[in-house]
């Protein structure tokens, strides 16, 4: 990788990371473009500079990150515990199959268009929310998202959208299944990007 590609993937990734589409999906087709995808260093290159988005979002969200030992605190930390757990265990039991995927720019393209298509109608399909803020979602809710959130597991599946429609479908509104999404998805970022690149 020289300082050109490194500047176009940073690009990419700086694009697509607060977007409901895969911006690990993108860096990867994007590598593919240049035939860089299969160097070790772009690999690590491209978990590095995603460190940057998950420390921006504990800056934006940093007021509910802190005083975790009040008792609403903990709660959205039960809550973001419980919505990580199925992504965790189909993580751990599929990881060699998900490794798999990720080798192919095809796999990623496909679910990127999909994914597409999927988002132009997303909003008429859950015209009515009920949950308007983070202390209205029950665990089972919270649990019903990181269900959805597995499906992001296919490469090219946006762990954002995944998780905001999940939250959509459980009669969150979209900012708060938006809110609630940022919150807690990057807590997986970290076995994801490492189960993948190591």
């Amino acid at each position: 990788m020289n300082l050109i590609e490194a500047i176009i993937i940073a690009i990419v990734e700086g694009i697509t990371e607060y977007l409901p589409v895969s911006s690990t999906g993108h860096m990867i087709i994007a590598s593919s473009f240049m035939g860089i995808e299969k160097e070790e260093f772009t690999k690590l290159f491209e978990v590095a500079i995603q460190l940057g988005a998950i420390l921006a979002v504990v800056v934006l969200y940093w007021k509910k990150f802190i005083d975790p030992l009040k008792t609403r605190k903990l709660k959205f930390y039960f809550k973001l515990l419980v919505g990580v757990i199925p992504a965790l265990l189909l993580g751990f039991l599929f990881s060699d199959k998900i490794d798999e995927l990720l080798e192919s720019p095809t796999t990623v393209a496909v679910s990127l268009l999909v994914g597409g298509v999927i988002l132009l109608f997303i909003d008429k399909a859950f015209q009515r929310p009920k949950i308007h803020s983070e202390k209205e979602i029950t665990y089972g809710k919270s649990f019903m998202t990181g269900l959805w959130q597995c499906i992001a597991m296919i490469p090219g599946v946006s762990r954002s959208a995944a998780s905001i429609i999940g939250g959509m479908q459980q009669g969150l509104s979209r900012s708060a299944a938006a809110e609630f999404s940022f919150s807690w998805q990057y807590l997986l970022w970290l076995p994801q990007r490492f189960t993948r690149y190591f």
